[in-house]
């Protein structure tokens, strides 16, 4: 089903950059939709740009639909869980090494001492 709307989507997508790009514009663009010899003598310059507006308005809101489809289609394919709920539950592996003693590890309050075989540097003040 999403994929389908996909397809659907992109189709649209392109349809909207085609009929952009066709029609008139006052600065530039390829202007093919617009009168001279763009469509020949099928329609007149103001029924060709009525036509062009009309067709990317409507590929546009069909574009907008299937972006609101996509959207909740992705949200409910999957259940997220929040992470605050997560932290009540423990974590699934734990760590079996034991640790050998607590004077060994650094306390908050602790100085920093410098380590063994590391050169010293005076600090000059």
């Amino acid at each position: 089903m999403a994929s389908v709307i996909l397809v659907i989507h992109l189709i649209l997508a392109l349809a909207i950059i085609a009929l952009v790009m066709v029609q008139k514009s006052e600065g530039g663009g390829l202007g093919i939709g617009g009168g001279g010899g763009g469509l020949g003598g099928f329609a007149s310059a103001g029924q060709t740009a009525n036509v062009l507006t009309r067709a990317t308005a409507i590929c546009a809101a069909g574009f907008f639909t299937t972006s609101i489809i996509l959207a909740i289609l992705a949200g409910s394919a999957h259940k997220s869980s929040s992470l605050l709920e997560s932290l009540d539950n423990p974590p699934s592996i734990v760590d079996t090494k034991p640790v050998e003693s607590d004077k060994d590890l650094p306390k908050a309050m602790d100085e920093p001492q410098p380590q063994s075989g590391a050169p010293s540097a005076p600090i000059s003040q």
